[in-house]
């Protein structure tokens, strides 16, 4: 730990917006600008550079309402890993969120799991990130969804309130909301590939559909991460061409704050939740 001690801690701002992209690029995530420019003005965003001032390692502390807050962007550059830069600043993630009394989660990758159980996580739901390829035509498909539906639907499955971010999302280049009988979904665009999320249905079928409809409407790749207990929707989209990628952990650090919330079908993504 000794080769990290003399490192400091800064808080960024929003011109650190493409050293941030960098990091994730470098990743291979999908966060574009616009994601980093809403964790720098809305949230928290811890870094760490080098001696020549780039920058090697960020996580970001995202808050919502009714005393929560989301940690992601735990990134660290290649040449800086296993030097214990991600837990340090997962440290100031949760000495700030301890201070302002408000309950921490992240969505973690199996790597990432193994890190932060130990440092008191406790794992709640479990995601499955799937992508599609895209399709060889692609009629358009038109917005014709209701956001503030979408909003009050969000609130009753995360069990509190985050309108702030779907209108953000809602209001970028290129973002639709689509819905088809029971189901609601947001479009929004990555640095790779398109996003599915979050996504509302009363069934599987009703959902299935849906995600059909968007894969039909998009040449490129899409990425959708549905809740793992949804079997029946995770068995039509792989029938249907969609490939599992990767699982992710959503963990919870201190007081569970939500009471009979019902998760969304698929979340607005492991950084945002």
């Amino acid at each position: 730990m000794g080769a990290i001690d003399h490192l400091a801690i800064e808080t960024l701002g929003a011109d650190d917006a493409c050293d941030g992209l960098a990091l994730s690029g470098e990743a291979r995530w999908n966060q574009n600008e616009a994601d980093w420019r809403f964790f720098l003005t809305r949230g928290t965003v811890f870094g760490i550079r080098d001696g020549d001032g780039h920058l090697i390692a960020t996580a970001a502390l995202l808050p919502y309402s009714s005393g929560n807050a989301w940690i992601s962007m735990v990134l660290v550059t290649q040449s800086w890993r296993r030097r214990g830069l991600a837990t340090k600043l997962l440290d100031t993630c949760l000495d700030a969120a301890a201070k302002q009394g408000v309950t921490a989660w992240l969505d973690a990758t199996p790597a990432g799991a193994t890190v932060y159980g130990p440092l008191g996580f406790a794992p709640t739901l479990e995601l499955r990130r799937l992508r599609f390829a895209g399709s060889a035509t692609a009629p358009e498909l038109a917005s014709d969804g209701n956001l503030d539906e979408m909003i009050a639907r969000d609130r009753h499955a995360m069990g509190f309130d985050r309108s702030a971010l779907l209108r953000e999302l809602s209001r970028r280049s290129g973002s639709q909301l689509i819905s088809h009988g029971s189901a609601m979904a947001l479009i929004r665009g990555g640095r790779t590939a398109r996003h599915i999320g979050p996504l509302f249905a009363d069934d599987a079928g009703s959902a299935t559909a849906l995600v059909e409809t968007i894969a039909q409407s998009e040449t490129g790749p899409i990425l959708i991460d549905v809740v793992s207990e949804h079997d029946e929707l995770l068995m039509n989209l792989t029938n249907s061409g969609w490939s599992i990628e990767r699982p992710f952990q959503r963990m919870r650090f201190g007081r569970a704050t939500i009471q009979n919330a019902e998760p969304p079908i698929a979340v607005a993504g492991p950084e945002y939740g």
